[in-house]
């Protein structure tokens, strides 16, 4: 059944992990957001996380946003030091208009760190974007 669904290529919808300051606890956090950098809404988006390795598995985080307007990014969730030594899959899946886009994106272990920030669209801070 699922190899007659057809889903088409995801384009400028982007994973990214920032590394930012919390405001209350002056603590430098790694955060996962969502970037909208295309030109259209998404619906229904839902967003399932999860950290694992071939010893360890995180149990699944599951999110989900109503509406993400075009050009704009939410914060999904804090990822903790332990979560940064495994891989980290975050699965995506919106509507826009009346067609489904899923993806999954994933960092590799060890790759969440401050050597690897660059440039992420939308957002005015550096963080890293999944593969």
């Amino acid at each position: 059944m699922k190899k007659d669904i057809h889903f088409p290529n995801v384009k400028d919808v982007y994973i990214a992990i920032v590394k930012e300051e919390h405001p209350e606890y002056k603590t430098q956090d790694w955060n996962a957001y969502i970037i909208n950098n295309s030109d259209a809404d998404l619906d229904t988006v839902l967003i399932v996380s999860q950290g694992f390795s071939e010893k360890k598995v995180t149990p699944p985080m599951r999110h989900s946003l109503k509406l993400l307007p075009a050009r704009s990014f939410a914060k999904i969730e804090y990822l903790q030091d332990a979560v940064l030594q495994l891989h980290n899959e975050f699965k995506v899946t919106y509507f826009q208009g009346n067609v489904m886009f899923d993806k999954t994106y994933l960092f590799n272990k060890d790759s969440i760190k401050d050597s690897a920030l660059k440039p992420v669209p939308l957002i005015q801070i550096k963080g890293i974007l999944a593969q």
